[in-house]
């Protein structure tokens, strides 16, 4: 039996695809080879365009996967071209007859996707494989979109007793206005996150005054009184509603605090804890530190605890697959969740395969796992590892340390993402600071 793995990217993920620069849906496209960390022997892909050898064959090494074993299905262009795996794609009769023709010889077992979408499971049950996918019948109700709306979320926390921020969930202008002055007006800054979006990008912050440090979100506005509130609503409000007419979350903005997750596995009988990190965002997501290393063990324990908690209502809905409650640790000490993501996260490749399968789960709690995303300049995926190797930064599965690079985005961006594995943080450190050594002295 087979694993089929899926590269889907859902709108409930990144917004209004049509908004989205060609670039960055080009970039998107890349990253979804990522997904090659979770293939094994004899696994069908379905990826929006054929894998870089390159990246292929760099990954594999490090899993043990033959790569001549593996098959990729790759759909026509969509809507949106061919640069991501967009709902039209999965659902395209040449692609289902296709994937049909690729299963004949290696049903599958199990699904592994980004996201379960409408799509996903049309899908999968148009070529027969829906007992594959955990939590089908859910999903197939559209309770993906349920699982990932950060308004559903605050609803469930509420009910649940999980500590959130101050805040309301709203689709009245007139509410939006009051709620953000009334937030201002007592002197706190305030997060407006729309409903559906990832890694910060649907997220602005709003201050009375300058010198706000943006985290978790891009940009800060300044709204020096009621009129400059109420112009800002009507301004934005296309824009906070994600075009779509979707309701608003407005929160009270803690500054400076540190974003930690707790990630788990729903299955029947439980959520099942897979790993905890922290995201480093500057301002927006930029990498993260697994395990998390600006909190105390007790605080860990707090954050494993109560998202578990968090995630469980989910669970018993239906949902089955990974599920990831995100928080916030404010300055006081006191810990806040702010969503949880029914779906493969940007840690979830970290968990499963670098950490547990390359590194092995016998040396997570001696390791510090350092992932950076776009920082490092290279001409190409090739000329990365050629440097890494050249200045003995390379990871060393015999002691499993060193530099891995985790995504391409060379082609388009002109960067890769690494993770420096380690022995601790300031280890890692070490090796973050040698690898940006290399852009400027390239090893010959």
């Amino acid at each position: 039996m087979a694993t089929m793995i899926i590269v889907n990217v859902p709108e409930e993920m990144v917004g209004d695809i049509g908004r989205i620069p060609v670039d960055k849906r080009r970039a998107f496209g890349l990253g979804a080879q990522r997904m090659l960390w979770y293939a094994e022997d004899g696994d069908v892909l379905v990826l929006p365009s054929p894998p870089s050898r390159d990246f292929m064959d760099y990954v594999t090494g490090l899993t043990g996967t033959r790569a001549s074993t593996l098959r990729f299905v790759i759909p026509p262009p969509g809507r949106f071209g061919p640069d991501i795996l967009t709902a039209d794609r999965l659902v395209d009769p040449v692609f289902l007859r296709d994937l049909g023709k690729a299963l004949a010889d290696r049903p599958v077992d199990r699904i592994i996707c980004t996201y379960g979408d409408l799509a996903v499971t049309a899908m999968a049950s148009a070529v027969g494989a829906q007992d594959a996918l955990p939590g089908h019948a859910f999903s197939a109700q559209g309770g993906g979109a349920l699982v990932n709306s950060k308004a559903v979320f605050r609803a469930v926390a509420a009910g649940n007793g999980i500590p959130i921020a101050p805040g309301v969930i709203t689709d009245l202008p007139e509410h939006a206005e009051a709620t953000i002055e009334s937030l201002l007006a007592d002197g706190a800054p305030v997060m407006v996150k729309q409903q559906f979006a990832g890694g910060g990008l649907g997220n602005e912050i709003l201050s009375r005054t300058g010198g706000v440090r943006p985290a978790g979100a891009g940009s800060v506005v300044v709204l020096e009184d009621r009129e400059a509130v109420r112009r800002y609503v009507s301004d934005r409000w296309e824009w906070l509603t994600g075009h779509k007419g979707h309701s608003l979350i407005i929160e009270r903005y803690f500054p400076d605090s540190t974003t930690v997750y707790a990630e788990f596995v729903a299955d029947d009988d439980g959520c099942v804890f897979r790993g905890a990190g922290e995201i480093l965002m500057e301002p927006v997501a930029t990498g993260e530190v697994i395990p998390p290393q600006s909190v105390r063990p007790g605080e860990v324990a707090e954050l494993v605890e109560i998202g578990r908690r968090a995630c469980e209502p989910f669970r018993v809905m239906g949902y089955r697959g990974t599920l990831c409650a995100d928080a916030i640790r404010t300055p006081d000490g006191e810990l806040l969740f702010t969503e949880v993501n029914g779906r493969l996260t940007a840690s979830t490749h970290l968990h499963v395969n670098l950490v547990d399968r390359v590194v092995g789960r016998e040396r997570r709690d001696d390791r510090v796992f350092l992932e950076r995303a776009g920082r490092w300049a290279v001409p190409s995926f090739a000329e990365a590892l050629s440097r890494l190797d050249g200045a003995g930064l390379g990871y060393d599965p015999r002691s499993g340390l060193g530099v891995v690079v985790t995504a391409d985005y060379a082609p388009v961006t002109g960067r890769v993402t690494y993770c420096a594995v380690a022995e601790d943080l300031d280890a890692a450190r070490g090796l973050e600071e040698r690898v940006a050594t290399l852009l400027s002295d390239p090893v010959s």
